[in-house]
């Protein structure tokens, strides 16, 4: 079945010989043929909320509205998303369908920004949903959450409608990101691309909310601590101390690895400290960080079930309309001379 939503010809011609992500498939998705991502050229999302589990900068107090699409360019075996980036799970928006989602969200829960998560393989679309939006008197910051494995001729593409970038750097080596996400070429590919993303709009107002900048994520992997301390390592050494960064620790199993695989479990105490003290013994002055210990074992606020009607349970509401339900995965900044005592942390 052909290409039919309403789509700008040159924002549609992307998806003929799609070379969208570095993966540079060629392939014609507008024509139902699929690349790694696992999609066409019709936009398949798996829900959109005011999410409330992004760093205070981007949540604020209202939420994030949050887009999170199905499918991946990345599609990393320990995926947090694992449901929407490898099991298919999701439905065909329109156009037009999300700017009314987008836009009743910003009306009834004041939603800070718009918050494409994991969106490389749906950038046109993007761009035309920011563009309708505007239209309609929507102007709130547009945040693109990635992978980091990213195209420079993408990012040129959605500069125009960008105003945070919220990437990844998940890998130091390309051993573990072959291993992990068949991308060994994976830390040059993003450090380039967050260097195009600093040069497009700087490092991230850490104002709550924030506007414009780039805040950038590591996930520490169990098992994995030296990938995390090469990571910080080549990040300081690229953008210097002023680089804001999210220390994240919630890593959680949703699939089973091989016997013995340390990814069958969460990380520890002692692993997030020697990263976390490595952050800061670099010098890195702006740091979101999350403690093991502050994700209880039986709570995991956000950790989606995308099957469910609310995916993630942080994000439900009560009583008063746009307040958030009390939780313990607030994350605050910090700098370098705080102790990692009563930290809070991002979920």
């Amino acid at each position: 079945m052909a290409f039919s939503d309403p789509l700008d010809e040159s924002l549609l011609s992307h998806y003929s010989a799609c070379e969208l992500c570095p993966r540079r498939c060629g392939v014609d998705r507008t024509a139902d043929q699929l690349g790694f991502c696992g999609e066409g050229a019709h936009m398949r999302i798996a829900t959109i909320e005011a999410h409330l589990g992004e760093e205070p900068p981007i949540s604020g107090s209202k939420g994030s509205g949050a887009v999170f699409f199905s499918g991946c360019s990345l599609r990393c075996r320990f995926c947090q998303n694992y449901q929407i980036s490898h099991e298919d799970l999701g439905r065909k928006w329109t156009i037009q369908q999300v700017v009314d989602r987008l836009a009743a969200l910003h009306e009834q829960e004041g939603i800070h920004n718009v918050n494409f998560v994991t969106p490389d393989h749906f950038l046109p679309h993007t761009v035309a949903v920011v563009m309708l939006l505007g239209q309609r008197g929507i102007r709130i910051p547009t945040v693109y959450n990635l992978s980091g494995y990213q195209r420079i001729e993408s990012l040129t593409l959605i500069e125009p409608v960008a105003d945070i970038y919220l990437p990844d750097f998940k890998y130091a080596t390309g051993a573990l990101a072959r291993d992990l996400s068949r991308s060994a070429n994976y830390a040059t590919v993003a450090l380039e691309a967050l260097c195009e993303m600093v040069r497009q709009k700087g490092f991230l107002d850490t104002s709550i909310p924030s506007r414009r900048g780039v805040l950038v994520r590591h996930l520490i992997l169990p098992g994995h601590v030296q990938n995390s301390l090469q990571a910080l390592s080549m990040l300081f050494v690229e953008f210097g101390p002023e680089l804001p960064i999210s220390l994240m620790s919630q890593y959680v199993p949703v699939r089973q690895f091989p016997s013995g695989s340390p990814l069958n479990r969460q990380v520890t105490r002692s692993e997030f400290q020697e990263v976390f003290r490595h952050a800061q013994d670099l010098g890195f002055r702006k740091l979101f960080v999350q403690y093991p210990g502050e994700l209880a074992q039986d709570r995991r606020p956000f950790l989606p079930d995308f099957h469910a009607v609310n995916p993630f349970p942080g994000n439900v509401r009560t009583g008063t309309r746009g307040l958030p339900q009390t939780h313990d995965s607030s994350s605050r900044p910090v700098s370098e001379e705080r102790s990692p005592q009563g930290i809070g942390g991002m979920p």
